[in-house]
């Protein structure tokens, strides 16, 4: 077994790429769609640019919310992302890991290139299923307005 822990995903989305970007990105976009299943964004701060930090208050449906922050590294609208990824409340997971999203035009859909990279030996089926999920909601979104 491999000690690389490091989640890679694609998903296309037929919404044009700024308006993709716009939903990863701006707070009440992100309290739309942002969480895993029936999970909700209750309170969502984004300070976007480089070493603008982001903070993401996710409730679940039964239970005590969870905390997610971290801190922008690259911001290039309407392309790149790249962001550290904590828990700051509710997760027992400690390790900091590293989010790079890229947005990709492909024909007036965007691609979205996700890869999240975490500590050696981590487990990624929590995140896998979290992330598409969040995917298909953040589609549903896009695509409805």
């Amino acid at each position: 077994m491999s000690d690389e822990a490091v989640l890679r995903m694609r998903r296309t989305i037929p919404a044009p790429r700024d308006r993709v970007f716009h939903a990863w990105t701006d707070p009440e976009e992100l309290k739309s769609w942002w969480g895993p299943g029936l999970f909700t964004t209750r309170a969502a701060e984004v300070d976007l640019r480089p070493g603008g930090d982001y903070r993401l208050v996710m409730q679940p449906p039964d239970g005590e919310a969870l905390v997610l922050a971290g801190t922008f590294r690259e911001v290039v609208p309407p392309e790149r992302l790249v962001y550290t990824w904590r828990w700051e409340i509710g997760v027992p997971d400690i390790q900091e890991s590293l989010v790079t999203v890229e947005f990709r035009d492909v024909d007036g859909a965007t691609e979205i290139a996700l890869t999240h990279e975490h500590a050696p030996g981590s487990v990624l089926d929590p995140y896998q299923m979290g992330w598409e999920s969040g995917l298909e909601k953040l589609a549903s979104v896009v695509m409805a307005g």
